[in-house]
């Protein structure tokens, strides 16, 4: 009985491994995540109660504790009431001390009460997988023994670490500092690869923050999302039901007018029209302006590549105001820039009507047309034929 009732090889204790951490963050990613923090499945009860079983064995988190705290995030994001920014905090803080924080944030009734709504609140809940959350570990790790014996004690470690380092250290620390950026969402989140059969998709962060209550994390072609190709499985099996997913744009190639139809094409696109506008128009046009100038102005050209395409909001002061002095060298560039943020700005203006908004966004095509900038105009004819 050293070896358990499986008496397994080297190799069959890593696939064990694997397969149950596998099954943990699957759990995270679908229940946790995608269905109860953000409403974006609606998951059969049948396979709601076994992910619940599962996490409470695998994790000890509570259903709302986690709701609660990944909800805050949300909410405060990159700010000093953030549950785990690394911006605020400090990568290292996050990556290596990303269980405590969770632990010390799950204390916060304030946090439970405020963003822990709508989770399950049923007998089991109350009784067992909140009251009884330490118990669920040591099952676990009954059962890990009595299938794999002594080195199931190893096997159970790596489970207990598992989300406490991926999820609360790799996929909140990293995940809102080093990466690529799909879009300019505000806040400092970044997509991060190859991780998606460790992490679930949840590596697609950047597009996850851009898109929250999406179900689906991939946006690109080449990106993997492991966690919809399970929620694609489960909705074959009328387990899942899909409730949103990014949206796409459609372009009417004929449409030469800014309407009320383009209007809600724009809104709904928003991110991907300010991506567009980076590719088409701001490097571009950088890229022709930076020929024209030599020696340090070229190095400084370059060096303040990525605050020219930055989300305004995340560029520190001191690069906005050498931004400021290329831009009284380049004016076609202080152009290009000065019109991302009026079509930002044109969305920002929440208490406008909708006549309003889609004359602002006539005024803002004209304009753009009539500034003799080529890439400029071409897509400002494009965002006229947006449609939902």
């Amino acid at each position: 009985m050293f070896y358990g009732i499986l008496n397994l090889s080297l190799v069959g204790y890593i696939v064990m491994t694997l397969l149950l951490t596998h099954i943990t963050i699957v759990s995270v990613t679908v229940f946790l995540h995608r269905a109860q923090a953000h409403g974006s499945l609606k998951i059969h009860p049948y396979l709601s109660h076994f992910f619940r079983f599962w996490l409470w064995l695998t994790t000890g988190m509570v259903t709302k504790a986690w709701v609660a705290i990944h909800r805050k995030h949300h909410a405060r994001c990159e700010t000093v009431d953030d549950p785990h920014s690394p911006q605020i905090l400090g990568i290292s803080k996050v990556l290596w001390e990303g269980a405590e924080l969770y632990r010390r944030e799950s204390n916060n009734k304030e946090t439970l009460e405020r963003f822990g709504n709508g989770t399950p609140d049923d007998w089991l809940e109350t009784n067992v997988y909140s009251s009884l959350a330490r118990y669920g570990i040591f099952g676990m790790l009954g059962i890990d023994m009595f299938l794999m014996g002594i080195p199931g004690l190893a096997v159970w470690t790596i489970q207990m670490m598992w989300i406490p380092f991926f999820a609360a250290g790799v996929i909140n620390g990293i995940g809102h500092y080093w990466g690529y950026r799909n879009f300019e969402c505000p806040d400092a989140a970044r997509n991060i690869v190859p991780w998606a059969i460790l992490i679930g998709g949840e590596e697609l962060h950047n597009n996850h923050h851009t898109y929250p209550t999406s179900a689906k994390l991939s946006v690109k072609w080449w990106e993997f999302d492991v966690g919809w190709l399970y929620i694609k499985l489960f909705s074959l099996l009328h387990l899942v039901e899909v409730k949103r997913i990014p949206p796409k744009a459609h372009l009417a190639r004929n449409k030469v007018i800014v309407d009320t139809d383009t209007l809600k094409a724009v809104l709904a696109n928003r991110f991907q029209i300010l991506a567009d506008y980076k590719d088409q128009v701001i490097i571009p046009v950088f890229r022709e302006e930076k020929q024209k100038v030599k020696g340090y102005k070229r190095k400084l050209f370059e060096q303040l590549k990525f605050a020219l395409i930055r989300e305004e909001s995340l560029v520190d002061v001191h690069s906005k105001q050498r931004l400021a002095g290329i831009f009284e060298t380049s004016q076609t560039l202080g152009q290009v820039y000065q019109y991302r943020q009026k079509l930002q700005a044109i969305w920002g203006k929440t208490a406008a009507t909708q006549r309003e908004l889609v004359e602002a966004l006539q005024e803002w095509c004209k304009q753009a047309e009539n500034t003799g900038i080529k890439v400029l105009k071409r897509f400002a004819c494009e965002l006229k034929q947006y449609s939902v």
